[in-house]
């Protein structure tokens, strides 16, 4: 049989991770849910879905007439009760001179200090309630609470609203972390400081990052330990609520790699042409390899392999074991 020409790749050594990949839930360090803290219909939205808003921003307004009757009615009885105040300070000035002259009785004195004192009372509770009132108003107009990004708004002008109506969320998406769920039987090997590779749906690597928070618990829910990972990647790459895959490396070692294209299956078995030198000639030998890792686009060789053995990596779909080759080693 003729020697089939074959480039070949002698087997390196190389640092491959032992690592997991889980769904991860991105999350904002600060997210708001606004909710109202009076009642009302809604008249004004100044802002839409996606706006960027500064802290303090007003993002809606609601009709507070009824409100400001309010206000009007407490100042006019502060008014009142204020009237009441200066005449009590006048009549108590006047009663004290004239029973210091002894023109009136001490009986007659003690009641006016009585009418001032009430009148005190009452005056400053006026002013009191009126500037609840006023600080009341504050509360119709919604604000962004810090520099963030509008969310949805499920509400429309003219919708009367309460304290438990969901009116947009704002999120600030440049302080982000990666929400991941570590199955206990993997309890034993998470710890903070291992690193994180965050990637999309598409496996594009987004970002690298480490493991900076470990729940003390286990969630009774999923299962799981929950650890947290920072995120420093642009709000166009990830936003709050994304999923994306989180793959944690648990440990990293020097391990055979050969090229992916070097690999071929029957069944469940993965096999690798080895160029062999026998009778001063080389032949395609066929060696059972277990696979590891995928490296870039290496495959990290578990057992099967040794360093400097030379893997066949061109025309793997016409060998056959025993045949002869011509190694035009890389």
């Amino acid at each position: 049989m003729q020697a089939m020409p074959v480039k070949t790749v002698a087997v390196a050594m190389a640092p491959v991770a032992e690592s997991s990949e889980y769904v991860a839930t991105i999350k904002s360090r600060r997210s708001a849910t606004m909710q109202p803290q009076v009642s009302g219909r809604l008249i004004q939205i100044q802002v839409r879905s996606g706006d960027h808003v500064r802290n303090g921003q007003p993002l809606m307004s609601i009709d507070a007439q009824p409100q400001l009757a309010t206000v009007q009615a407490q100042r006019a009885t502060e008014q009142q009760k204020k009237a009441v105040y200066d005449f009590n300070t006048i009549e108590l000035e006047r009663q004290r001179k004239l029973f210091d002259a002894g023109v009136t009785s001490r009986d007659a004195f003690d009641q006016a200090q009585q009418a001032y004192s009430n009148s005190k009372a009452d005056y400053e509770s006026a002013v009191a309630l009126r500037k609840t009132q006023e600080e009341q108003l504050a509360y119709y107009t919604i604000r962004a609470p810090f520099d963030g990004i509008v969310g949805d708004i499920p509400v429309h002008v003219g919708d009367y609203v309460s304290s438990s109506t969901l009116l947009t969320t704002v999120d600030d998406n440049a302080d982000l972390e990666a929400y991941i769920y570590v199955p206990t039987d993997r309890s034993s090997l998470v710890r903070l400081g291992l690193e994180v590779e965050l990637a999309d749906t598409s496996g594009k690597l987004l970002e690298k990052t480490k493991i900076d928070f470990l729940s003390p618990q286990v969630d009774p829910t999923l299962q799981g330990i929950l650890v947290k990972a920072p995120v420093h990647a642009t709000p166009e790459m990830v936003r709050n609520a994304q999923l994306v895959k989180a793959r944690i490396i648990w440990s990293t070692k020097q391990m055979p790699v050969v090229p992916v294209l070097a690999v071929t299956r029957q069944g469940t078995q993965s096999f690798v042409f080895v160029a062999e030198q026998k009778d001063g000639r080389f032949v395609a030998s066929e060696v059972p390899v277990t696979l590891g890792e995928t490296v870039g686009n290496n495959y990290a060789i578990m057992s099967g392999l040794s360093t400097g053995d030379r893997v066949i990596v061109s025309s793997t779909q016409f060998l056959v074991n025993g045949m002869p080759v011509v190694p035009l080693g890389a």
